[in-house]
């Protein structure tokens, strides 16, 4: 498998990748959930929900995910759907 970068601009985009990466380990909700020491149920949400992951909850989600969180400046071009400045 290829390493590949995803730019993400929306917390619903981060949800997606981390699903995908379970899902790509064929691991079920409650096998990673068992890794991290948390819920089904909690895993479920940070999937569906990632804008209530902590940091902390993140980096162990992509360390037992082998992801790696990068953080770059941004390309001069926005993104499509790219949320508009004041959106916080």
């Amino acid at each position: 498998m290829s390493a590949r970068t995803q730019a993400l601009v929306t917390a619903s985009q981060l949800g997606v990748v981390l699903q995908g990466a379970r899902k790509s380990q064929k691991l079920t909700q409650a096998q990673l959930a068992e890794r991290l020491g948390l819920s089904q149920r909690r895993v479920s949400e940070l999937e569906r929900e990632p804008g209530t992951l902590s940091v902390d909850q993140l980096l162990a989600m992509c360390a037992q995910l082998g992801l790696q969180l990068s953080v770059q400046p941004r390309d001069k071009t926005p993104p499509v759907n790219a949320p508009q400045t004041g959106e916080w």
